[in-house]
């Protein structure tokens, strides 16, 4: 599928699935139709161009496909109710002002109490974000079967639940894993776990719409504008993050004219304005984090010891091998890359399988002036790395040191 015309489906996608579950529940066989939909769009509109209504064309493809799907198995009376549905739905004409976008909606589904945290960020990942099962099992450093298994499950223990936004009292328990997932997805679309190009714009402004979306909902959460001053902060910084053949530019490297000041000013008055008013959340402190780095005339200027001390704060409030794999580099740059050498040494077991740990080995090394063993790091860290532009980055790295 060509990248304009997945810019155009991966956000109609999960808007078509919430109406079609609305109407009629059944989340499978209304995933397994929005499914069929995308994939007849994606060998026709290259041939014969991209509807006026996009939206309305996979809808009434997918809702015919349950209604063939419905027929097949004499559910009559589903039959009749979905074909009268079809028969006052005119495809060419537009939806009406104002057309529910049930995309909130559906993520909370995805979020439902009854599912296990994970099961709840794998199904939200797979109907909301539109990750593949791969995608997802690289993101949670899992095998892709397990992630295969509990998207199977979630679907089967939704199928009946209610599609309604919850109510204030349920909203709270759900808001955690609604959080992740599109931390989540905002971080597949920042750095692409795989394939040739490093980002993937569309999940990015999918997340950043959707987090706005929970905030509109919910305006007083602290880690729900935490997130959403992260995600700001953090796509500011795209456009000067590669070199004009795709390379991967580092943040000590960018050239920081190019980032977006609309969009970092708006980020760092959020987190500053929350941080004031709300409990500390990892959200609020990693976009703490993330606003020192911005407001750094140049990398040199970098506030290292207050990230360190944000980073420590990080590590109680919410503990992980990532927090201490990213804390591990601002110890080095605070006490000398053999303390950050010393804190990387506590994550190997976690981490083991993943390009990230020899990655920021290979930097503490590389300060530490060890050239061979740094090199060794590098190459292994673009071993095991699915991306392509950071695969490149890891070999130039290795290749500078001889």
């Amino acid at each position: 599928m060509g990248t304009a015309l997945e810019d155009v489906l991966r956000p109609l996608a999960p808007q078509v699935l919430g109406v079609l579950v609305r109407r009629h529940g059944q989340f499978e066989a209304c995933e397994d139709a929005v499914q069929e939909a995308l994939l007849a769009a994606a060998v026709q509109w290259p041939a014969d161009g991209v509807p006026d209504n996009p939206r309305a064309w996979l809808l009434t493809v997918a809702t015919r496909r349950l209604t063939d799907q419905w027929r097949s198995e004499h559910a009559r009376r589903r039959r009749e109710t979905t074909s009268a549905l079809l028969d006052g739905f005119d495809e060419a004409a537009p939806e009406p002002p104002g057309a529910e976008d049930d995309t909130l909606t559906l993520l909370f589904l995805c979020c439902h109490p009854e599912l296990s945290p994970p099961s709840q960020v794998a199904l939200t990942l797979r109907a909301v974000g539109g990750l593949t099962t791969a995608e997802i099992a690289r993101a949670f450093l899992v095998p892709e079967s397990t992630v295969g298994q509990r998207i199977s499950r979630a679907k089967r223990t939704v199928a009946g639940a209610a599609f309604e936004v919850p109510a204030a009292a349920d909203r709270a328990s759900r808001l955690g894993a609604v959080l992740h997932v599109l931390y989540l997805v905002f971080n597949e679309g920042y750095t692409a776990t795989s394939g040739p190009d490093l980002h993937r714009p569309e999940l990015t402004r999918e997340a950043l719409r959707l987090v706005r979306q929970v905030r509109r909902l919910l305006p007083d959460d602290g880690e729900v504008a935490g997130l959403l001053a992260l995600m700001l902060i953090t796509e500011a910084r795209r456009p000067a993050r590669t070199r004009p053949d795709g390379g991967l530019v580092p943040l000590a490297e960018q050239d920081r004219t190019l980032w977006d000041r609309a969009m970092l000013g708006e980020g760092v008055e959020l987190v500053e304005a929350t941080m004031a008013r709300a409990p500390v959340g990892p959200y609020q402190l990693q976009a703490a984090i993330a606003a020192v780095h911005a407001e750094a005339e140049c990398a040199e200027k970098t506030d290292w010891p207050q990230i360190a001390q944000l980073y420590r704060v990080l590590a109680t409030v919410a503990p992980g091998p990532m927090v201490t794999l990213n804390r591990a580099v601002a110890v080095g740059m605070v006490e000398g890359p053999r303390a950050g050498l010393a804190l990387l040494a506590t994550v190997d077991g976690p981490l083991a399988g993943h390009h990230r740990l020899p990655a920021v080995r290979g930097h503490l090394l590389e300060m530490a002036g060890d050239a061979a063993a740094a090199r060794a790091a590098y190459r292994e860290a673009a071993s095991k790395t699915t991306s392509e532009p950071e695969r490149r980055y890891l070999e130039e790295r290795a290749g500078r040191l001889g």
